[in-house]
């Protein structure tokens, strides 16, 4: 036991936790924000922010971080008042309790950058030690029917909770639970007891009381259980191991002194027991280095699948090796989802920091804006995260200076002045996140962003996206502290499109409102991938983007002309555009007599095929990369803005999971290109970005000879 105690061994942890609780701490102060607006009070989140701070103090007492641990016992006796006067709060205590948390997070970060952490700035100690919690209006206490002994241990806000659960139609009850030596063999203590009833109900209150030793109470203690719940007396009772429950009546509530109620609550209850959860905390760094090594184990997977093919083409008998590799394959998918699950996070998780951005812009504009959150409960990758994150606040800075009206504005639209933002976000399927950030706002103005960009006006959502999305454009006059630079929407999309290989897409509205749509891939490292050739050389691309594969029949295929190109000196109407009444002839039928010119026949001009009753462009990806004249025989459908695009290749060889190496160098950078992979010959084969190749094509930018460059 000899030696000193080195505290920095423990700071990781401390961080971890710190950054926890602040989380916490930030959304239970907007909570109460939100509550003061309708004119309510919020108990609850006042003993839970209270309790974080109280822990975040503790914390950093114990690894010596005196300037957390003055701001946090600063804030701790604001809310402790606050808890007193039944968890009401002023507008101005919640604003320099928010500065607060802040000034903690920073100093947090210092210390995880090994910088030095500096003191509490002491105008902001001196603002919480002036806080006048006497100007926060007090709600009336009720009074609870319950024996002397409970009601001398319950505070003001405890009071105010049950009343609210009560006319919230939920029942007030008490549950006593009484710990045994017959009950602890079978692992039932006051810890597991409140963990099941908490699933059926919200304690409000654990308070442990000393009862006569007894038979049924050899250690002469209970605990009482003050709860709100929905479920039955039998429900509540079975999770509490009880042998029934008790109401609690709440009368209507009436004025009296706060101060005669308040009663002292010990820092930290004394029924509270250490709770042991199931979570062990993990360095992100040492999941990558288990994802790196799960890497070499897929590469070396196709090196002894190779190996059994040639073994099999010499005439040895494979059939033993090629069970254990059927049985290595099972395996190493299995590791795989382990290992992403760990590497997982809850979108409600990625999200939690997004009321905070949208407060402090409604503030900075002016602006009075509702924020409506659905995470649901997806997961995505910790790197794909904290990648798309940015995009999230860039789009929400987009919404509340751009597109919601001020209040004004509002009343003269017949608008509520309070605008909405929409943030909602699920899977559409195993391996792919669709996210949205929608506003009820004044729409985009097509007509302006043309006029800023110097280009005709859009009249498609693909177009206008096009636009918008361009370097430098901003439909404001002059730059403010939230926007006007003509940075946001273009980061948005080279985020998303770039370096996520996903897709960003937009629907408008005038007066009604705008919504942006990024689909994004859950992971980025190891993916499911087709392979397939276009002429000798093999790619990949990811199953995400891919939403067919079509075989190709050569008789059916429409040679257009190139794009404005003219027939017979006028310009051919768009795609199932009516002329004259008639639509464009079906794939091989005659117009004027003559047959439309088979594949290769016309140069220059625009294939397209028919999919169930859809016309799609078509483009033969080896001669786009100049692969040789190998004809096309299958078709690999992408959507871009919601329009079909298919590319033409020589044969699709199958699905497999691949690791993904993004290309660093700049000189090799080439849009539609994601990056490569090793498929176990030890040659790098390029990982194809089909989405935004189509785009590129589309635009008549698909950059021809890079990209051939790179193919080769």
């Amino acid at each position: 036991m000899g030696g000193a105690l080195d505290v920095n061994e423990f700071v990781a942890g401390y961080l971890v936790e710190v950054e926890e609780h602040l989380s916490a701490s930030t959304a239970n102060l907007l909570a109460a924000e939100a509550a003061l607006r309708g004119g309510e009070s919020s108990p609850k989140a006042i003993r839970e922010l209270f309790r974080a701070l109280h822990t975040i103090k503790g914390l950093s007492a114990m690894v010596g971080v005196e300037p957390i641990v003055d701001l946090a016992h600063a804030m701790e006796t604001v809310l402790r008042a606050a808890d007193r006067a039944a968890g009401s709060l002023s507008a101005s205590s919640i604003e320099v309790l928010l500065r607060g948390l802040r000034s903690i997070e920073e100093r947090a970060r210092a210390l995880a950058e090994g910088k030095p952490v500096l003191p509490a700035a002491p105008e902001l100690l001196a603002a919480l030690n002036a806080l006048d919690l006497a100007a926060a209006p007090s709600p009336p206490v009720p009074t609870i029917g319950a024996d002397p002994e409970i009601l001398a241990k319950l505070g003001p806000g405890e009071r105010v909770q049950l009343a609210q659960g009560v006319a919230g139609g939920r029942r007030a009850l008490r549950v006593d639970f009484v710990p045994s030596p017959a009950r602890t063999a079978e692992g039932v203590n006051i810890t597991t007891v409140r963990e099941r009833v908490g699933k059926l109900a919200e304690i409000v209150k654990v308070i442990p009381l000393s009862v006569p030793a007894s038979e049924g109470a050899p250690g002469g203690i209970a605990f009482a259980l003050l709860v709100l719940t929905g479920a039955t007396d039998e429900e509540v009772a079975r999770a509490a191991a009880a042998d029934g429950v008790r109401a609690l009546t709440v009368e209507p509530p009436v004025p009296p002194a706060v101060a005669a109620l308040a009663e002292r609550e010990p820092d930290e209850p004394a029924d509270r027991e250490p709770q042991l959860r199931g979570v062990v905390r993990v360095e992100v760094a040492r999941l990558d280095d288990a994802l790196d090594k799960l890497s070499a184990l897929v590469v070396t997977r196709f090196r002894l699948a190779r190996a059994a093919a040639a073994l099999r083409a010499r005439g040895a008998d494979t059939r033993d090796l090629s069970e254990i590799l059927r049985e290595h394959d099972r395996t190493l998918r299995d590791l795989r989802g382990a290992i992403m699950r760990a590497r997982m996070i809850s979108v409600a998780e990625l999200l939690e920091r997004v009321p905070l951005v949208v407060r402090g812009l409604g503030r900075a504009t002016g602006k009075q804006v509702r924020l409506e959150i659905d995470a649901g409960k997806a997961e995505l990758d910790k790197a794909v995260a904290e990648r798309v994150f940015p995009a999230i606040v860039h789009l929400l800075r987009n919404a509340v200076d751009h597109a919601i009206e001020p209040a004004a504005e509002r009343r003269r639209l017949g608008k509520p002045e309070e605008g909405v933002v929409r943030v909602s976000c699920f899977e559409r399927s195993s391996n792919q996140l669709e996210l949205s950030v929608a506003d009820d706002g004044r729409g985009i103005d097509r007509a302006l962003v043309a006029r800023r960009a110097g280009r005709p006006a859009p009249e498609s959502d693909a177009a206008l996206l096009d636009l918008i999305t361009l370097p430098g454009l901003s439909t404001l006059d002059k730059a403010t502290k939230t926007s006007g630079r003509g940075l946001g929407m273009d980061i948005v999309r080279r985020i998303a499109v770039e370096q996520l290989s996903g897709e960003l897409s937009v629907s408008t509205s005038p007066r009604a409102g705008t919504t942006f749509t990024l689909r994004i891939p859950l992971t980025l490292t190891i993916v499911d991938a087709f392979s397939f050739l276009c002429g000798d050389q093999l790619f990949v691309t990811p199953v995400a983007g891919v939403e067919e594969v079509v075989e190709i029949d050569a008789a059916r295929i429409i040679r257009g002309p190139a794009p404005g190109e003219a027939r017979g000196g006028a310009m051919l109407p768009a795609l199932g555009e009516a002329r004259g009444g008639a639509m464009l002839p079906a794939p091989g039928e005659a117009r004027g007599g003559a047959m439309l010119p088979a594949p290769g026949e016309a140069r220059g001009g625009t294939m397209l095929i028919e999919r169930r009753g859809e016309v799609v462009p078509l483009v033969d990806l080896g001669a786009l990369f100049e692969l040789g004249a190998s004809p096309a025989r299958r078709a690999l459908v992408v959507r871009r803005h919601g329009a079909p695009f298919a590319f033409g290749v020589t044969r699709v060889i199958g699905q497999q999971e691949v690791v993904v190496r993004p290309l660093e160098d700049p000189l090799v950078r080439v849009p539609g290109v994601s990056g490569s992979t090793d498929l176990g010959d030890g040659r790098p084969t390029l990982v194809l970005d089909l989405v935004t190749l189509s785009g590129k094509v589309s635009a008549g930018r698909g950059g021809r000879g890079a990209l051939a460059r790179v193919a080769s």
